[in-house]
């Protein structure tokens, strides 16, 4: 996989997710008993947090962007487990989030090895190549 697939499947997933959850929260399922606005605002603002850094190709954003990610992960999960009504909206979302976390990953890694980026190891402890 290439840096700029990894970066465009990441765009792909965060954009997706975060336009999917407006849409399903606003249009195609809104809440009954809640102000309209409420659980959109609520699912879109984790995501705004690390746009910037991904739409600039940050691979430290993209390596924490995965934390935020994680919400919608089990929301998705749970949702289509137990959801029979909105379960195709919960299929939606987990494919965006998918996308983003597979696309965060590879980009934050192959990203930061052409910036020459690492995790630094311990003091005596052995290199990749020593064991």
């Amino acid at each position: 996989m290439s840096t700029r697939f990894a970066h465009l499947l990441t765009l792909v997933g965060f954009f997706g997710l975060l336009a999917w959850v407006i849409i399903w929260h606003l249009f195609l399922s809104p809440h009954p008993d809640l102000n309209p606005w409420l659980l959109p605002v609520i699912w879109t603002v984790p995501l705004l947090f690390p746009l910037k850094g991904i739409v600039q190709g940050n691979p430290y954003t993209h390596a924490w962007g995965n934390f935020v990610l994680m919400p919608y992960f089990v929301h998705a999960l749970t949702l289509i487990t137990t959801d029979e009504g909105e379960r195709w909206l919960a299929v939606v979302e987990l494919v965006f989030a998918t996308l983003a976390f597979v696309g965060t990953i590879y980009y934050a890694r192959l990203r930061g090895r052409e910036l020459g980026l690492s995790i630094r190891k311990k003091k005596g402890e052995p290199s990749q190549q020593e064991k």
